[in-house]
């Protein structure tokens, strides 16, 4: 006997006992990005709209984020059920966002993914000695508005979501073809201000049955948005699934006293430093080789005497933490200058004769307008100035 239409969860047109079974798309059902749906939610989906489980679920998670293919219809596990490959095409289209800019600095690379509403994302490919990072962005300009970033001139266009953010991995990945086993969040915006989508993102980014980068591989970059930091603590804190355990956290300092930090990050007058490393304190560090990360670009005659350095060790007394310098990669109009290399070097040295943690980092993709805190459609910041 045939059960009623009315009890096939999956809305089912049933022709006969051993005919075919159509299936027919729910009208309250609205179509969705699976990019942006982790693999639980993409199981819940299955559930509501089809009565399906996870089976034909982590098929199609599986196949977008591990391999690339989007088409539920060349599936082996959809083979026996053409109709169900159809309607899960319809209704979890998946459309990558196209490449649409491009600007090479060596082996290190930026590109443009146009989205939807005609706005580009900005990411950049950066090879490392054994691996290969990609730097994303969370959202598509930034509001926080410290004077010696590019971004800032932009200003905040709109946050990008989860599905957003997920696609500039696949395209690396399985677009143009790169190897990538670590993800920062360090491009455009900032990713405390837009928590929800980028925790949504992580998750996605770290389930091994997909992309499969580890946490420790996935770092989440800040200016120091301190309940946001206190936010991500708690997750760190707990086990996964729930949690995120190991994720990395780095913060920009660029200051070691208030007035000098309020004047270059307006972030400052929101939470002072005496805030910020009250959370620091409490954020979770599982292992003893596991460093929070305290980022320090360095301006000529403004951040970088032998007192700041002093100021800096005082300041993360206490902190498990590496200060990774920067140099500053000044954009075109920037009013700052870069050090000369040797006095990077000895403001390095001051920091590790204190004992304080510190690495110097490369300066990678500065001559495509790629490197840190040159990020930024320079078209839209005139248009925005004007």
């Amino acid at each position: 006997m045939v059960p009623p239409a009315a009890k096939i969860r999956s809305a089912a047109e049933v022709d006969g006992i051993f005919g075919c079974v159509t299936l027919t798309v729910p009208t309250s059902f609205e179509p969705l990005d699976p990019l942006g749906l982790d693999l639980p939610s993409l199981v819940k989906e299955f559930g509501e709209r089809w009565g399906k489980g996870e089976y034909h679920a982590l098929a199609l998670f599986r196949s977008i984020h591990r391999n690339g293919v989007c088409d539920p219809r060349v599936l082996p596990e959809y083979a026996r059920n053409p109709s169900l490959a159809e309607a899960v095409g319809a209704q979890f289209p998946v459309r990558l966002p196209p490449v649409c800019g491009r600007s090479d600095d060596g082996s290190t690379y930026k590109f443009l993914l146009k989205l939807r509403d005609g706005l580009e994302s900005e990411s950049v490919v950066i090879p490392m000695r054994t691996y290969k990072s990609l730097c994303v962005s969370s959202q598509v300009g930034c509001k926080m508005g410290c004077t010696f970033c590019e971004t800032a001139r932009l200003g905040h266009l709109r946050d990008l979501d989860a599905g957003e953010i997920v696609a500039q991995v696949l395209v690396a990945r399985h677009v143009l073809g790169e190897p990538i086993e670590n993800v920062v969040f360090m491009g455009m915006g900032e990713p405390l201000d837009n928590l929800d989508n980028v925790l949504r993102a992580v998750r996605i980014l770290s389930d091994r049955r997909g992309l499969g980068i580890p946490l420790p591989s996935i770092t989440v970059s800040t200016v120091g948005h301190v309940d946001g930091i206190r936010q991500l603590a708690r997750l760190a804190a707990l086990p996964a699934p729930e949690g995120f355990p190991r994720l990395r956290l780095a913060v920009s300092l660029n200051a070691p006293n208030d007035t000098l930090r309020s004047r270059l990050m307006p972030v400052n007058r929101r939470w002072n430093l005496a805030q910020l490393r009250e959370a620091l304190l409490e954020f979770p560090l599982s292992r003893r080789d596991d460093y929070l990360f305290l980022e320090y670009v360095l301006l000529e005659g403004i951040n970088d005497s032998h007192a700041h350095a002093q100021e800096i060790v005082e300041l993360l007394r206490g902190i498990q933490a590496c200060v990774n310098l920067i140099p500053l990669n000044p954009g075109p109009d920037s009013p700052y200058r870069r050090p000369p290399q040797t006095h990077v070097r000895e403001f390095l040295q001051w920091l590790l004769d204190a004992g304080q943690r510190a690495r110097l980092r490369g300066t990678k993709g500065a001559d495509a307008m790629a490197a840190c805190g040159q990020l930024g459609n320079p078209e839209r910041k005139r248009a925005r100035r004007e």
